[in-house]
């Protein structure tokens, strides 16, 4: 069995890929990114091809004063566009492809009529259900709302009815298509791993004190608001906040008006940093309102870190409420608190939760639950029977 796959940078891809490798399934992964950037993920040159020159683009002038967000929705459709029509003159037969939401529009059913199998890989919720959810969010809180460019929508629809299956990371992303009126048996759940030689346990938080820790883009997306009112409300002598990841810019007015004591912004770290940062907090929470499923759930149970995160995460794919961390209504400040509250007044329920995220974590055997379910996804649609001795 020979699968293809496309990907916008490198998101989960690049583990899928490896897994894919493993069992001698991948004939090429195609990306937008340059090779001196994907070199690092692991895989030989021979399974690689790349598109760079919009994305890279793109990527430059994000950085720039005269980048805006009508630029930003132009380059989208540059990007896509021509990745799509450089990736359908350049695709080799395969068995399905595989490609992130948004690319594959033409590629997909070339090779549908080659005889192979179309797949979307949607890392999120349904894009009209995700693109309502936000709308409503930001009129919540009283800020503009530049809804995405209409050629986004247009583009993910027509691939989610083109493809013979859309996979999700989590049920949460499965209901929203199923709230949209794309068919069950088109939809398929398949939740991410962790790389377990990334993120594990190094040194252990302090007794005294009690870290919080949030890692993502400071966005309201990932529902940083509520995260601030919950912390305020939060009763210890030695409380500390830490949001590791970028600011949204849409976000900083309102964030002059959100409390912010014993409140630390660190920016974007490398991921060494921040598996040591994880390691040091006794808590990651994640109050977001929209998600697929957010990665570093796994990777903070991964290290030890207990989770209090709303459903919109996906959480329920990864962990037990009450058993690894606890799961929360969403927009709610006072349940985050209150779960908040009660692993600073209860060190042995955090230590309870602690060993039992890290055995949790080390069932899904790092990414190769991911490739497992992948492996029985594409031999079912392909028809392709399991040669025993595919896995090397």
């Amino acid at each position: 069995m020979q699968i293809t796959q496309a990907v916008f940078g490198v998101y989960h891809h690049f583990e899928l890929a490896h897994q894919l490798r493993r069992r001698n399934h991948l004939r090429r992964i195609y990306s937008t990114w340059p090779w001196a950037r994907l070199q690092r993920e692991g895989l030989p040159r021979e399974f690689v091809r790349t598109y760079p020159l919009v994305h890279t683009l793109d990527t430059l002038l994000r950085s720039t004063p005269i980048y805006s967000p009508t630029l930003s929705g132009r380059f989208n459709q540059w990007v896509s566009d021509s990745f799509d029509h450089w990736l359908h003159r350049n695709i080799e037969p395969c068995d399905a492809l595989i490609a992130i939401s948004g690319a594959g529009l033409t590629t997909g059913p070339l090779v549908q009529l080659r005889g192979g199998k179309f797949i979307c890989d949607r890392g999120s919720t349904h894009q009209r259900f995700q693109d309502e959810v936000m709308a409503a969010e930001y009129n919540r809180w009283a800020l503009p709302y530049a809804t995405p460019p209409a050629h986004i929508l247009r583009r993910e629809e027509a691939i989610y009815a083109l493809a013979d299956a859309i996979t999700v990371p989590s049920n949460v992303a499965l209901r929203s298509f199923l709230a949209m009126g794309v068919p069950a048996e088109k939809l398929h759940v398949i939740p991410y791993g962790v790389r377990l030689d990334k993120f594990t346990p190094t040194e252990p938080p302090l007794a005294e004190s009690f870290e919080v820790l949030f890692a993502g883009q400071v966005s309201l997306r990932k529902g940083i608001p509520y995260l601030l009112q919950a912390f305020a409300r939060l009763r210890h002598p030695r409380a500390h906040l830490t949001l590791a990841g970028s600011v949204q810019n849409d976000l900083r007015a309102l964030l002059a008006t959100l409390p912010t004591e014993n409140v630390t912004f660190i920016g974007s770290i490398p991921q060494p940093e921040l598996a040591r940062l994880m390691s040091r907090s006794h808590v990651l929470a994640l109050p977001s309102v929209e998600e697929g499923l957010a990665l570093v759930q796994g990777q903070a149970m991964a290290c030890g870190c207990p989770v209090v995160a709303t459903a919109a995460t996906g959480a329920e794919d990864l962990f037990t409420d009450g058993i690894e961390g606890f799961i929360i209504p969403g927009r709610d400040p006072i349940a985050l608190a209150d779960r908040l509250q009660q692993l600073a007044d209860d060190p042995t329920l955090r230590a309870q939760m602690s060993a039992a995220a890290i055995a949790r974590v080390k069932s899904f055997g790092g990414w190769d639950r991911y490739g497992d379910q992948w492996d029985t996804l594409l031999h079912s649609l392909t028809g392709i029977p399991p040669d025993p001795t595919e896995l090397s």
